[in-house]
């Protein structure tokens, strides 16, 4: 059996650990692993007539190779947001033809690729972006065992993506790091966290960090309401200052998320700057000087924790087990506490989101959990 493995969308801590433990668990079975480079990228990329795209894009793995891989954070395979199934004209190979504005579908191609290079099975890891895409290769017949990644955390289907412990435990990190600043100048803090649809990144950071409020992608917020709120924290800390998290996807109360650029080939346009124009409107309506610090790619940077680790770990062997088993059109998850898998047609079911109910209080912007029994370890 020839299994190929690739990585696409963000990069994450725990990705390179993931792919050497479905390189040594295949190999130890006698099969053989090929790493296919910058996510779907690597496909799109590949001219079966030519040698010289097929070494580029395709990366054959052994045990030897990975040995010292899971060392470092990131993704030795590298990645992209490309998608074979919405292409610009700017992006099309020289050695494809469009015809036409665009975007063109070029899952035909994506197959003739697969096919001539022997893959029995495909193990992609990604977000529901990346493994919306393995939906549909498992859709026109091809066997997928899917495991999911985003530091969000809001693959469907599963109660934790690889990456996320590791963008709370660095979220954290930074916020104390950054009180001795906010504290030293009596400032508001305002810090940007990922987090696009889902704002459980900035509500679990702020709820462990013991951050003063929480802005979160679920919940628009009232700048005039949230900046009384921070006048009062800084007014009542002994070290006269306040800080706020803000998911990049939150939203000033009858307002839109900031978006720029052109939206990439899932349909998303980038996010980022939120924090920034809140911070500004802060500083207006409090009379404070405001810190603006964007976490961003920092929460993604370096290598996993512990945890992160651990699953990524597990998750592999898991994947791994499934295509030698044969299975297809699975989806690696952790649901109760429990490794399990699941159809990977539930990652089109939506996007997980905060459960602001039980976990958040819209009328003071803070993390508020009103039960933990039952709920997931990382609550959502």
């Amino acid at each position: 059996m020839r299994i190929g493995i690739l990585t696409g969308g963000g990069d994450v801590p725990g990705l390179n650990p993931c792919i050497k433990a479905v390189v040594n668990r295949v190999a130890n079975e006698g099969h053989e692993v090929v790493g296919i480079r910058r996510g779907w990228g690597g496909l799109l990329y590949t001219n079966p007539e030519d040698p010289a795209t097929v070494a580029e894009n395709f990366l054959p793995l052994d045990p030897a190779r990975v040995r010292t891989v899971d060392r470092t954070g990131g993704t030795f395979l590298h990645t992209s947001r490309t998608n074979p199934g919405r292409v610009r004209n700017s992006e099309v190979p020289d050695f494809l033809t469009a015809e036409g504005e665009g975007p063109h579908d070029f899952t035909p191609h994506t197959l003739r690729v697969l096919e001539s290079q022997g893959i029995d099975v495909l193990i992609p890891i990604g977000g529901d972006d990346t493994l919306s895409y393995g939906l549909r290769m498992h859709e026109e017949g091809v066997p997928v065992i899917a495991i999911p990644k985003t530091m969000d955390n809001d693959v469907h289907g599963t109660d934790y993506c690889i990456g996320f412990s590791t963008a709370v435990t660095r979220g954290v990190q930074f916020i104390h790091n950054l009180r001795t600043s906010t504290g030293s100048h009596e400032r508001i803090a305002v810090v940007e966290l990922f987090g696009r649809y889902s704002g459980e990144t900035s509500l679990i950071t702020a709820y462990l960090a013991g951050v003063d409020r929480a802005l979160i992608s679920e919940v628009p917020f009232d700048v005039d309401r949230l900046a009384e709120m921070l006048i009062e924290d800084r007014a009542s800390n002994p070290s006269n200052y306040a800080m706020v998290t803000i998911s990049e996807g939150a939203s000033i109360l009858g307002g839109d998320m900031v978006l720029s650029g052109e939206a990439d080939a899932y349909g998303h346009r980038k996010l980022g700057g939120i924090g920034l124009q809140t911070g500004e409107l802060l500083k207006e309506r409090t009379g404070s000087n405001i810190i603006y610090q964007q976490v961003g790619y920092l929460m993604r940077s370096g290598s996993p924790d512990s945890l992160d680790l651990m699953v990524a770990t597990n998750y592999a062997v898991m994947a791994a087990d499934l295509a030698l088993e044969g299975m297809s059109g699975r989806m690696v998850a952790l649901r109760g506490g429990t490794y399990t898998a699941v159809p990977i047609s539930v990652t089109k079911d939506g996007v997980k989101r905060v459960d602001v109910d039980e976990l958040y209080d819209k009328s003071t912007y803070k993390p508020k959990l009103r039960h933990v029994t039952g709920k997931p370890m990382f609550l959502y």
